[in-house]
């Protein structure tokens, strides 16, 4: 790691309250000292530590650039483990800017995306899994993948993991022992021992990839698809989802001709939501391209919802849509329900044995009705009471059933009564992978790919 002393901007460009420099280095104090005047004119080399000063950023020329707050957090007790100093000015553009290139003329260099929480990883202020938490709280897109990536950041995925290497550490001993002095009980553990020890390692693992999936719905959110034939209302449906106009509505069917993406959070659920173009056999080449995209959105998708106009009878398109995403996680939504045909519920039942909601997307109602049915379907419930540990990250989850699959073998073979040093490779192995997810064991390689995905100033 450089030693040199970087800064960022670590708020959004933008105009608000305010914009914060961070400064973190060894010289982050002496450089705001050449950048920053306090309104009592005392000396900036001379503050204690967690103390903050308002005085003013001036230039080269001693002029002043905007007033600001500076706040001091010496290493070892900041964010990053070093030195750490934050100019807090006014949230304006240009004086943001003008109040960072001050500090890198002064010596600093640019810090590059997630460098001050990898300068924190590095200096052992948090593990691997806890820097990851730190982006996944950023991008939560709702209140389940923040709770998860708080309770991530305070450790509970780290305490898991270490616990269950410490069980293998035991059982490496063993195989250690067992192999340079098979005569002597030095390991502490007997056979019966190690296998319990393995056992309750891969119950563990077990438990933790079962979270898995709908760990990545509430953290990534479920790609949905509105699917329907024209003039159903699936672009009214997605406007009154979002509760803004987002998509074109009119009575001309074929209007919806391109795919239409947005997030939206229903109480706990985030649907990655794709209006699509109406299905139906048209010989106008710009729809036809239309209908393709929305066939193979659905096709991807890992929920339709099928749109439906309950004042009408359905038709033969409504059916050949149907059959086409019957293999697919989907729900009929029956729009129009205050416009309801006779028995046009009871036709639409019968062409599907999905779950079915009726709504109106013009007065807004069945919303709940719809959100109660995809929670249901994706069994998303069974964890809304406890999300105190739940895997939402690939690499985590690819380097636990890494981790599984080696202690799998390993538990085959002592069974099967191998020696204990054919446990060897499955049990470094497994180790191994456990401690990629803590960041103990993992390449440079791929630490720098976790920071690529934080912003500049984190």
């Amino acid at each position: 790691m450089d030693n040199n002393t970087i800064a960022a901007i670590a708020t959004p460009i933008g105009t608000g309250g305010i914009g914060i420099i961070r400064i973190s280095g060894e010289n982050a104090l002496k450089i705001a000292s050449r950048v920053f005047i306090s309104k009592n004119k005392s000396d900036v080399l001379s503050y204690k530590t967690h103390t903050l000063h308002f005085g003013a950023v001036v230039n080269s020329q001693g002029k002043t650039i905007d007033q600001a707050l500076l706040s001091y957090m010496k290493a070892p007790h900041s964010y990053t483990g070093e030195d750490v100093v934050e100019l807090s000015c006014h949230g304006g553009i240009t004086c943001v800017k003008q109040v960072l290139e001050q500090v890198l003329a002064q010596g600093a260099s640019l810090a590059g995306r997630g460098e001050f929480t990898k300068r924190a990883f590095l200096n052992g202020k948090m593990d691997l899994s806890q820097a990851e938490a730190v982006i996944d709280i950023i991008n939560s897109k709702n209140e389940k993948a923040l709770s998860s990536a708080v309770n991530q950041l305070e450790g509970t995925l780290s305490h898991k993991i270490n616990s269950l290497r410490d069980k293998l550490v035991m059982v490496m001993a063993y195989i250690e022992a067992e192999t340079d002095f098979p005569e002597d009980d030095i390991s502490g553990l007997s056979e019966d021992q190690v296998i319990k020890n393995l056992e309750e390692v891969l119950e563990g693992l077990s438990n933790l990839l079962h979270t898995a999936h709908k760990g990545r719905l509430i953290r990534e959110g479920i790609s949905t698809a509105i699917v329907g034939r024209p003039n159903v209302g699936k672009s009214s449906l997605l406007n009154a989802l979002l509760g803004e106009t987002r998509a074109i509505v009119t009575d001309i069917p074929g209007t919806t001709r391109d795919i239409i993406e947005e997030y939206l959070n229903l109480g706990n659920i985030t649907l990655r939501l794709i209006d699509t173009a109406g299905i139906r056999n048209t010989e106008d080449t710009v729809e036809q391209i239309g209908v393709n995209l929305a066939l193979s959105r659905a096709e991807a998708a890992q929920l339709v919802l099928f749109v439906g106009d309950l004042s009408l009878i359905p038709s033969s398109e409504d059916k050949e849509i149907l059959e086409k995403i019957k293999d697919k996680p989907h729900i009929m939504v029956l729009n129009k329900s205050d416009k309801e045909l006779g028995d046009a519920f009871e036709n639409y039942s019968a062409l599907s044995p999905c779950k079915k909601v009726k709504i109106s997307a013009k007065n807004l109602l069945g919303v709940e009705e719809l959100t109660k049915e995809i929670e249901e379907l994706f069994h998303l419930g069974e964890i809304q009471e406890d999300d105190s540990l739940i895997l939402t990250n690939l690499r985590h989850i690819e380097s636990i059933t890494s981790a599984k699959a080696s202690v799998s073998r390993a538990l085959e073979e002592i069974k099967a009564g191998m020696p204990a040093d054919m446990l060897y490779i499955d049990i470094f192995d497994a180790l191994s992978s456990l401690g990629e997810v803590v960041g103990m064991t993992v390449s440079e390689e791929v630490v720098d790919k976790v920071f690529e995905k934080f912003c500049v100033g984190k």
